[in-house]
């Protein structure tokens, strides 16, 4: 007897969520050390991953992408292989306590795009609109130890997870690098008026720029030069929710 094998036709794998862009003509406040209250014209927020979106806005969840948290070292103890080390010890930005993820294989930065991916997702079930993943720089700290090739060929998995996931992503860092190139949406561009910084991610991005000031006169300069098409933003380095929180 002839047995009949049924064959089933694979099926295409589910096409991502559509991205929403990020506004224009609006304010943004950036809340990363807590949520505050903001007023009307604020169309835009940026939170930490593990706060929760504000309701009827543009939310930008921050990811530190290239770096790890300062209260996150037991949890990257446990993925040790994928800490930068440089005889034996972690590479550490200095400013901020924090530790370099190690990029420089295929297979690292395959680990590490899935680790990330994964907060990634939980920005998306949560409600955030937009992804911006710290830290693109990186490499400049990595004692020569990182290529910058492939710093940007980790940036395009992260880019990437951002888009699966149904988020717009912004670059932050690396003022002069065309983002748009593998991918980035927008820039977040911190301190581009006290750096002269903020034509180099207009140049690449356009009115799609958040730029976040902590310096009167920098704040003051941004505002006088491209405050009447960026969204600027005065906050107190700490970021507190009961800080500074001051626009054009």
């Amino acid at each position: 007897m002839l047995a009949l094998v049924a064959v089933i036709p694979a099926t295409a794998s589910a096409d991502p969520p559509p991205v929403t862009p990020l506004p224009t003509g609006t304010d943004v406040d950036y809340q990363l050390g807590g949520a505050a209250e903001m007023p009307d014209h604020v169309g835009i927020v940026v939170r930490d991953r593990t706060d929760s979106p504000a309701d009827g806005r543009y939310n930008v969840c921050y990811v530190n992408g290239f770096q790890t948290q300062p209260d996150q070292r037991r949890f990257w103890k446990r993925h040790w292989r994928l800490v930068l080390k440089d005889g034996g010890e972690p590479v550490a930005d200095e400013a901020w306590g924090e530790w370099l993820l190690d990029v420089r294989t295929e297979a690292k930065r395959a680990d590490l795009a899935r680790v990330v991916g994964r907060w990634v997702r939980g920005c998306a079930a949560d409600g955030f609109d937009a992804v911006e993943y710290d830290n693109l720089d990186s490499f400049t700290r990595s004692h020569r130890l990182v290529a910058r090739r492939q710093a940007l060929a980790y940036a395009r998995l992260l880019v990437r997870a951002g888009h699966r996931a149904g988020l717009a992503v912004g670059q932050k860092n690396l003022a002069g690098y065309d983002g748009t190139a593998i991918g980035y949406d927008f820039a977040v561009a911190e301190e581009c008026g006290r750096y002269r910084e903020c034509a180099s991610y207009v140049r690449h991005y356009g009115d799609r720029v958040l730029a976040i000031e902590y310096r009167r006169a920098n704040f003051r300069w941004t505002c006088a030069h491209v405050g009447d098409r960026l969204a600027v933003v005065l906050r107190d380095r700490d970021l507190t929710p009961t800080g500074v929180h001051e626009w054009c």
